[in-house]
């Protein structure tokens, strides 16, 4: 039992490779190429740059769009440099900028988005000591009286005395690509050497560096680099928190900011650990204070975007200097002091803004760490895309080949909704980037492939069943067909179908009368509408056989009508032979009548032949007693013959029953019926003469002969047509017969046809 279970479960899975094993495998490739990439195994580069893409759609989509007023950038404008000159600045201007934002305006932090690493020579002192040392050297008053002004002149002193003992931030950079110069000083490092010993870290490493004074950076709190990490494609999208220089870790200007701000005495390091002895397994995090700073793999931070440019207060530096902004815009805020003018060359291409101000970058980054959201991609986001690919591409390979387009596209859009909306939870409640660009790209190839295969597969079909069946069935049943291929099969099998044979009486004697041109025109034109009647009644040709044609119902669509349509088909083209035979005596050929057999029973149909030649046909005993029937037409003077089988679905048609026959090749003997119309078609006067008929074949199978005989003779003398002569001698020669050599007793009224 359990073995028989298990088979009827791997005949259901892989009955998807069976019906459709060309989508089947391609779509498992694409799962494969998915999963080899998300596993870093066959990494595509076009995929990430998808990726990098759909973070920008995800980001502006989802980014708060709010102003964060905890943070005030004061700009070094196109109006400050218009009005205090061009940068850079006097030490002692900018002195008087951070006095009036500690002093007047109360500010509680300020970072410096700019470098002073030359010394600043523009008050002049530097000549006056050398006219001193060239010129002067005696005059004692010259002496004094520069003794007196240089603590005045000495613009860098200046400087660094109003940064003293106040929570100031400087900025610096790094080189990085190969520059080894080093000017100015650096602070104090982060993490020294031995705090990452042993550890497979990718810091960010650094040749050079271009820092501040040291007369600057030693009355500094601190300082922190501002040096982007642009993507490939140019676009900064986060920051590397520590960058490597020497055997010393410095930290970004952002991040120390936030540190000072929050009176974090160090940054720390935050390491995932695992396995019962605590070994590292790698870096994930800093924490300041009880704020959390995610990093990836080469130590660097995504960079929360609140909007576009303006996402926090901008003052002019100008107006800072001058005493014109407000004081509560500034009181107890985070300053950060940096520069908007395209001249000065900090704007940066952003996901948010293709020129974007360096200095709100960092604003950014303060905010982010401020309110714990800065977003992240931890190592086991790639098992998180490879457990969804394979589910995800799984469903879709073993579900849309079977489904119709409408299903299947509802399918994927339901998988395509569920793999977004974790995504887009993911992002907004849990801070979690995960990987979208191999899911969206799976689910749009596998889905395309199966709409493009179905396409083409479906027309293939089409073309074949309008092929195989097109000159057979008409245009409107190959298209419901084409709708439902499924119900169609080429292999033979049993049905309850009925056939119908019509052949043209007296066809050799017609045929010898005319030439080949005139025949082979006079068959078309005869052929043509019988066809077009037959298959307006849904019947399928079997074949033409010369004069004759044969065609059946209830193949290759079901019709559970089918008795009643062929029924229809014979009374139609019957009817159409008066209309044929008046349009070929105008063109001189003679008229034609027809005979039409129809039976109804289990058929045997399918594509049957050989290897050379191939026909979709029936074959059975129903079909040779239909052959027979049709060659009993002439016999009993009707144009239409029937079976029993074919009476019996049929009801509301009036028959007149002709005989019990036993055809050639049949042991069973068969009742047939001639159809005179519908009920409401026939006369009374008809069905008063078919009472009296059918009463005298009742007294004919009785072998009452002599009254038999004389209520047939008084039919005889009423009939009006040579059909119903023609059945009423029939019997009267029988009657005839049977008074000089009577039956058996047991005779049971059938008729034996030894011939076809």
């Amino acid at each position: 039992m359990r073995l028989r279970s298990v088979t009827k479960f791997l005949n259901v899975c892989l009955a998807p490779v069976k019906q459709h094993g060309v989508s089947f495998v391609l779509s498992l490739a694409i799962v494969l190429l998915m999963l080899l990439h998300a596993s870093n195994v066959l990494p595509l580069g076009f995929i990430h740059k998808l990726e990098n893409y759909t973070y920008d759609m995800r980001l502006n989509l989802l980014m708060p769009n709010t102003i964060d007023n905890r943070i005030v950038i004061v700009d070094i404008d196109e109006k400050s440099l218009s009005e205090q000159g061009r940068w850079p600045w006097a030490r002692d201007k900018m002195a008087t900028l951070v006095n009036q934002l500690f002093e007047h305006y109360q500010i509680n932090t300020l970072g410096l988005d700019v470098v002073f690493a030359e010394k600043d020579e523009s008050s002049g002192l530097k000549n006056l000591e050398w006219m001193q040392q060239q010129y002067l050297k005696d005059d004692a008053g010259f002496a004094d009286a520069l003794k007196i002004m240089k603590p005045h002149l000495d613009y860098d002193q200046i400087f660094a005395e109003s940064l003293k003992n106040r929570k100031v931030v400087l900025g610096y950079y790094f080189q990085l690509h190969g520059d080894t110069n080093h000017v100015g000083q650096l602070p104090t490092e982060s993490f020294s050497a031995e705090s990452f010993e042993n550890q497979d870290i990718d810091f960010v490493e650094a040749s050079g560096y271009g820092a501040n004074l040291a007369v600057l950076q030693k009355n500094a709190l601190s300082a922190g680099h501002f040096n982007p990490e642009p993507d490939v494609d140019g676009i900064t999208r986060k920051i590397p928190v520590l960058i490597k220089y020497g055997d010393h870790y410095y930290d970004f200007l952002a991040v120390e900011v936030a540190r000072v701000y929050l009176q974090s005495p160090v940054l720390e390091a935050k390491f995932a650990r695992v396995g019962a002895d605590k070994n590292y397994a790698g870096l994930e995090a800093f924490q300041v204070a009880d704020k959390r700073i995610p990093v990836d793999g080469e130590v660097a931070t995504l960079i929360p975007y609140r909007g576009v440019q303006g996402s926090f207060q901008y003052v002019s530096a100008t107006d800072v200097l001058t005493n014109k902004v407000r004081l509560e815009s500034l009181k107890n805020k985070i300053v950060l002091v940096g520069t908007t003018a395209p001249g000065l060359m900090d704007l940066r291409a952003t996901p948010v803004q293709s020129n974007y101000p360096g200095v709100e970058v960092h604003a950014n980054v303060i905010s982010g760490i401020l309110d714990n959201n800065i977003k992240e991609r931890p190592a086991y986001t790639q098992g998180v895309e490879f457990l969804l690919l394979l589910l995800a591409g799984l469903l879709l390979t073993f579900t849309l080949p079977n489904l119709n387009p409408l299903k299947a596209t509802l399918l994927t859009l339901a998988v395509l909704a569920g793999v977004l909306g974790i995504n887009f939870a993911s992002w907004q409640y849990a801070n979690l980037v995960l990987p979208i660009a191999s899911l969206l790209l799976m689910i749009g190839l596998i889905y395309l492939l199966n709409m493009s295969y179905g396409f083409f597969v479906e027309s293939r079909g089409k073309r074949q069943l309008t092929g195989l069946f097109g000159q057979y069935v008409p245009p409107e049943l190959v298209k419901e067909m084409a709708k439902n291929p499924e119900l169609i099969s080429l292999k033979g099998e049993s049905r309850e179908m009925t056939v119908l044979f019509s052949d043209i009486r007296g066809f050799t004697q017609i045929s010898e009368g005319l030439d080949p041109k005139q025949l082979t025109q006079m068959m078309n034109e005869f052929l043509t509408p019988m066809t077009q009647i037959i298959h307006s009644n849904r019947g399928t040709i079997d074949k033409y056989m010369g004069d004759a044609i044969m065609a059946f119902w209830g193949a290759p669509l079901r019709d559970k009508n089918h008795a009643q349509h062929a029924l229809n088909a014979a009374l139609q083209m019957n009817a159409s032979m008066k209309d044929i035979s008046a349009k070929f005596a105008i063109k001189g050929w003679p008229a034609i009548q027809m005979g039409f057999g129809l039976n109804t029973g289990n058929m045997v149909v399918g594509n049957m032949g050989s290897s050379f030649r191939m026909a979709y046909t029936v074959m059975g005993d129903s079909v040779n007693l239909g052959s027979r029937i049709e060659g009993l037409t002439k016999n009993y003077g009707a144009d239409i013959i029937v079976s029993e089988f074919v009476k019996a679905q049929t009801p509301d048609m009036v028959y007149r029953e002709l005989d019990i026959v036993r055809v050639k090749g049949k042991e069973s003997p068969v009742t047939i019926y001639e159809p005179l119309g519908n009920a409401e078609q026939v006369t009374q006067e008809t069905l008063e003469a078919l009472n009296l008929y059918h009463q005298a074949i009742k007294n004919y199978r009785n072998q009452e002969w002599n009254l038999a005989e004389k209520q047939l003779k008084n039919l005889e003398k009423l009939a009006v047509d040579d059909t119903k002569s023609v059945l009423y001698s029939l019997y009267l020669a029988r009657i005839k017969q049977f008074k000089k050599t009577p039956p058996n007793k047991n005779w049971d009224g059938v008729f034996n046809y030894e011939t076809k």
